[in-house]
């Protein structure tokens, strides 16, 4: 089996700016990844990624790809990783559709949405449930929706949605929304959303597709009639494969200040990692980071 220098796993920025630099320092390696852009591309506008000053996420995520691929980057698209050891000197990676063999490994995997855990979730999903407004935001046009969340996530949610939804509900489980003022200000002063705070959602209703939510709070129980739901309530990190390698109680993967995880030669850059602050810039320059230490590692052992 081909031994690769190195195997980038995930296309979000921090995979994609990996794998440039990869290119550019002339390894044999591959790039393994369910989809391309990651979180990114789920983003609605973007105001404060250096060198555009407004830029929407599948714009920005377009522009990282046509970067990564016009270097002729070796990518498996729709795959994804199920197993990751290291035996002696070489990293073994199972897929659901392969196996491969590197010398390092980075793990850009990403996060990926926390789900409700409430009757009606699996069920509705794709179905007037969604886990990405920039995605489905548009198929639910003239339509009243809900928003599950108080973050940031759930305020981009809504601003994009205030420009297709006749209404928004926001159901907030928290005092107040915690997302940043700006994007507060801006949902707050939406003509066409209701904010539910001290609320929380108890399960999800309809027959082939949504028709309504039931919200609780401390006192009360309400049925909101909605046709679409949008659920943003934070992030887990893609990290299960990853079994032999340490974490936090958050399973964020530890790095150190070069993205060097406890397996010498598995370095981990972007979402999946405990560096603080999950924003597109940093996983991009966390990307760059761990391929440069990927490189001096492969120097050194190589």
């Amino acid at each position: 089996m081909k031994i690769y220098d190195l195997i980038i796993i995930g296309a979000g920025p921090a995979g994609i700016t990996a794998s440039v630099y990869a290119s550019r320092k002339k390894l044999d390696f591959l790039v393994i990844s369910l989809d391309i852009g990651g979180q990114a591309a789920w983003s609605g506008d973007i105001e404060n990624y250096t060198g555009y000053q407004f830029i929407t996420g599948p714009e920005l995520a377009q522009k990282f790809q046509e970067h990564m691929l016009g270097y002729g980057t070796l990518l498996k698209e729709n795959e994804e990783v199920l197993e990751l050891e290291k035996s002696g000197t070489i990293i073994q990676l199972k897929t659901n559709k392969a196996s491969y063999q590197a010398k390092t490994v980075i793990i850009a995997s990403g996060k990926k949405s926390k789900e409700l855990g409430v009757a009606g979730e699996k069920e509705f999903k794709n179905h007037g449930l969604s886990y990405c407004a920039t995605c489905d935001g548009p198929l639910f046009s003239g339509k009243e929706v809900a928003v599950i969340g108080g973050g940031n996530s759930a305020l981009d949610a809504t601003l994009q949605l205030i420009k297709i939804a006749k209404h928004i509900y926001i159901i907030n489980n928290a005092l107040s929304l915690s997302g940043d003022l700006i994007m507060r200000r801006k949902v707050e002063e939406a003509t066409n959303a209701t904010i539910l705070n001290n609320f929380s959602v108890s399960a999800v209703l309809g027959d082939k597709f949504v028709k309504s939510i039931k919200i609780k709070s401390l006192n009360q129980e309400k049925e909101l009639a909605v046709q679409g739901v949008f659920v943003e309530i934070g992030l887990i990190p893609n990290s299960g494969f990853a079994k032999n390698i340490e974490k936090n109680e958050s399973n964020e993967i530890k790095v150190d200040s070069h993205n060097q995880s406890n397996v010498p030669g598995i370095f981990a850059a972007g979402d999946v990692t405990d560096v603080p602050e999950k924003q597109i810039v940093i996983a991009a320059g966390e990307g760059s980071k761990a391929l440069l230490s990927a490189f001096h590692y492969l120097s050194k052992n190589n």
